[in-house]
């Protein structure tokens, strides 16, 4: 018998965007505590660095930062930490070396408590037979459409919690983040805009820079904002050529300024990237690219999805390439027309 709350440990360090499409997870978690007088908590372990997208969060009573630096010296301290919480259930949302370890570590095998009362041990499932398939022999056996918040939460109905979102906003922003955010935007001059993420993590996932000038052509009395990191040197050409149209912030904000910036977006459009999970949690109206990879799709229904059904995609995991299209490189993307950005901005009701 636990006396006391539940206490619940859910473990996922990165990436940006898939610890984004988690913050559904703590949420379902909390639900476990219906049925028990005392309630639920829920801890979470992530990388530091991301820590700052987690830390708001209602749901999460503890959050556990793991420094990439500090090597298996700091996942040891860390560990020791962990073991005086005596979890009555752990998801591992992550899957891989480290997390088994955690696991391993907080439920050994030899340990009487934990033979007496062991851990309920969920893990999310990387369902390598399923991709094998659907990279190597072309057959697709995934619940259609993709969804990677849905993947996250699939594992918890064997608690008997649903696999269905909860409801936006599931990513929460400190009240100084908004107003620094509002500042910022004052200072650029803008009341009304529309964000942008151009960049991603690999190039096949990028729509055609000259696809995002168009479309930034095709309205010329609309404002926008360019996200991006420092090193999305590139996105100084939309500055440089729509001085009256276009602010860049890449290299100028924290991930929580963006997603505050995007808080305040008429719309966001957007790569398969992070950012689109960001819009995505916060309830803001997006136009996702998706290319290449599967695994990255948005979730809500406020997302206008824009996709060609070609026999090539997905070609990648990550959509790290190459790109094996015979007829066009990058058809996937490169036949998505600004034009056909341009409608389903008005369509969502961002634009007129």
């Amino acid at each position: 018998m636990i006396s006391g709350p539940l206490k619940v440990l859910l473990i996922r360090f990165s990436s940006f965007g898939d610890l984004t499409q988690a913050l559904s997870v703590p949420t379902r978690l909390k639900e476990l505590g219906q049925d028990h007088p005392e309630g639920v908590q829920v801890h979470w372990v992530t990388r530091a660095d991301l820590a700052p997208l987690v830390e708001h969060h209602p749901s999460v009573d503890h959050l556990w930062k793991l420094d990439r630096k500090s090597g298996l010296w700091g996942l040891w301290k860390l560990v020791r930490e962990l073991k005086k919480q005596n979890f009555s259930h752990i998801y591992d949302a992550h899957n891989n070396l480290r997390s088994h370890l955690i696991c391993w570590l907080l439920s050994p095998p030899l340990s009487i408590s934990r033979i007496l009362l062991p851990p309920q041990i969920l893990r999310k499932s990387q369902k390598r037979w399923k991709r094998f398939l659907l990279f190597r022999l072309r057959k697709n056996t995934y619940e259609m459409p993709f969804s990677g918040q849905r993947d996250l939460l699939e594992p918890l109905q064997k608690w008997g919690l649903p696999k269905t979102l909860p409801p936006v906003p599931q990513l929460f922003l400190a009240d100084s983040e908004i107003a620094n955010a509002q500042t910022w935007l004052q200072q650029k001059g803008l009341t009304s805009f529309i964000a942008l993420a151009p960049s991603a993590a690999y190039e096949l996932k990028r729509w055609p820079v000259e696809h995002w000038k168009q479309l930034i052509r095709l309205s010329p009395h609309q404002k926008f904002v360019c996200l991006g990191g420092a090193e999305d040197i590139f996105l100084k050409e939309f500055e440089k050529e729509f001085p009256e149209q276009v602010v860049n912030a890449a290299g100028q904000l924290s991930l929580t300024q963006s997603a505050s910036v995007i808080s305040q977006a008429q719309a966001l459009v957007a790569n398969d990237t992070g950012l689109l999970h960001v819009a995505e949690q916060l309830g803001v109206r997006a136009v996702a690219l998706m290319g290449p990879a599967p695994f990255g799709f948005p979730s809500r229904p406020f997302t206008k999805v824009l996709e060609r059904d070609l026999a090539c995609r997905p070609c990648s995991k990550h959509g790290q390439g190459p790109c094996v299209n015979k007829v066009k490189y990058q058809q996937c993307l490169v036949d998505i027309t600004p034009q056909e950005v341009k409608a389903a901005l008005v369509e969502l009701g961002a634009m007129t």
